[in-house]
């Protein structure tokens, strides 16, 4: 099958979003499938308003559709409402061609904390950006119950994956022997970390990752370790290094470092919310709590070798198939339409 992706995340950025379409690349890739990426890196870009970090393609419906005749999928897969998103959706509506969508991000959360706007007004933008797709992929049972409660309809599940092979318990200690906590994962106002690194916590609390507010909480909290953006063997080194993983965020749709990190051995804490809700099994592979300094401490004392054997039921060869079986049924809804 010829696959079109169309994103607005992509490298260089550090994200759930774009490890996961990099992962479900290499398996398609495995599995036989022709795959053709439209990103960022193909147009000019803007820095995003309060995000310069996340660059903004300058794109238009016109120049998507010649892409589109061009490149010929038999699919298109559109995993972003940003600006090559949005062409993508016109370009495919125009020419008929099957799509789906994904929704990964709280996009009218993350608007409303930065701008004066309405998230129900917000809502009704994003719903109606996935209404014309065959399907839009969503990653946990929760969060599609919550989307269809605000009205979005053919919403397709679509889980993700953990490389257990590169995130593993191994004897690494790279901040001591004290107790360890770690986030990892974008510093920025949407994720809640503060009410991480509020927490009277006896040991050392360690953050990974990059982000609009670096600056400000390396100012603010001067007794955690802030390392930066980390991938690949020094990410898995740091999980190691760990004792409990915090998961501090009430916004995001999944959460693929909770699983990185029970891949690690680590138990994880956070709020009873979408997402930990889903991938978090309660008093087993950590603690959901709305207080989250007790989360933190139930998660303390629970099995690390249980936590590891969670996150070895999760792979990326298991979501790419499901990816797949996505777009199958959005190819058999375009041809009941044309019927």
């Amino acid at each position: 099958m010829k696959i079109l992706i169309a994103t607005d995340a992509w490298e260089p950025q550090i994200n759930g979003v774009v490890r996961t379409y990099q992962r479900v690349h290499e398996e398609l890739l495995l599995q036989g499938h022709d795959i053709v990426f439209i990103t960022p890196k193909d147009y000019k870009t803007v820095p995003c308003p309060t995000y310069p970090e996340i660059r903004l393609s300058l794109v238009f419906g016109a120049q998507m559709k010649k892409r589109l005749i061009a490149n010929n999928p038999d699919v298109v897969h559109i995993a972003t409402e940003g600006p090559i998103g949005w062409a993508m959706r016109s370009a495919c509506l125009q020419t008929k061609t099957p799509f789906t969508t994904a929704y990964h991000t709280r996009f009218p959360e993350y608007i409303a904390k930065r701008f004066p706007l309405p998230v129900s007004f917000l809502y009704r933008i994003i719903r109606r950006f996935h209404s014309k797709a065959g399907g839009t992929m969503v990653a946990t049972k929760s969060l599609k119950k919550e989307l269809f409660e605000r009205g979005f309809t053919n919403l397709l599940e679509w889980t993700r994956g953990v490389d257990t092979s590169l995130f593993h318990p191994q004897s690494c200690r790279l901040y001591g022997n004290d107790n360890v906590a770690l986030y990892v994962g974008r510093v920025a106002v949407e994720k809640n970390l503060e009410s991480f690194l509020d927490l009277e916590f006896k040991g050392q609390k360690v953050v990974v990752g990059d982000g609009p507010s670096l600056s400000d909480l390396k100012e603010k909290y001067k007794d955690v370790i802030f390392t930066g953006a980390k991938t690949g063997k020094e990410l898995a080194q740091c999980y190691s290094s760990a004792d409990i993983f915090v998961f501090p965020s009430l916004t995001d749709t999944f959460g693929i470092v909770m699983l990185e990190a029970m891949a690690s051995g680590l138990p994880v804490a956070a709020y009873p919310v979408t997402g930990p809700i889903d991938v978090v099994n309660e008093g087993i592979t950590g603690a959901l709590d709305e207080d989250l300094g007790r989360a933190v401490s139930r998660a303390l004392s629970l099995d690390r070798e249980k936590c590891r054997e969670q996150a070895l039921k999760y792979s990326w060869a298991q979501c790419a198939e499901l990816f797949i079986e996505n777009l199958k049924h959005s190819i058999a809804q375009n041809n009941n339409n044309k019927r």
